[in-house]
């Protein structure tokens, strides 16, 4: 596992029996298997994040030290990624939960959870979830769990090989 930043730098990361604790300030920070990614921010106000399911609509209250989490489980564009971490830390964009059974489930390339502790599993379909304490992932990935504590994020279950760094903000 690495714990290095985007340049190079070791920094703010902390291991423990209760897992890794990482800092996290206004940048997202990068956990990357060898295939697919998750991006991880927190939510850094209070706001509402509404839901929206077929038959209905929830509303979630979010406070500063949630976490958003992006989840890529084929990869892709961290850029893309990082959009979107924004638009619903920034902009609160509601999120969309489909049925089981719908098509476009299978053309998410990522999908997103609010909450203050996620589990992430490759064993659930894409989107169809609307408790935000589970996501959607790779193989790679599942079983990897993050909770949001005042200033930073607590990780356990970081699998081998896998790599954690900090985005620099203009990237």
């Amino acid at each position: 596992m690495s714990k290095k930043s985007e340049d190079g730098a070791s920094r703010r990361f902390s291991a423990g029996p209760d897992g890794m604790t990482v800092s996290l300030g206004g940048e997202p920070l990068l956990i990357q298997g060898e295939r697919s990614f998750l991006l991880v921010g927190k939510a850094g106000s209070r706001f509402t994040l509404f839901i929206e399911t077929p038959d209905d609509e929830y509303c979630q209250a979010i406070d500063p030290d949630d976490l958003v989490a992006v989840s890529m489980p084929e990869g892709g564009p961290v850029g893309q990624a990082r959009m979107m971490l924004e638009l619903v830390r920034q902009y609160h964009i509601p999120l969309v939960v489909l049925p089981k059974d719908h098509p476009g489930s299978r053309r998410l390339s990522m999908v997103v959870s609010v909450a203050p502790e996620i589990l992430l599993a490759c064993d659930i379909r894409r989107g169809t979830h609307p408790e935000q304490h589970l996501l959607c992932s790779s193989a790679e990935l599942s079983g990897l769990s993050l909770a949001g504590i005042p200033g930073g994020v607590t990780i356990k279950q970081l699998p081998s090989g896998v790599v954690v760094r900090h985005l620099n903000p203009e990237n």
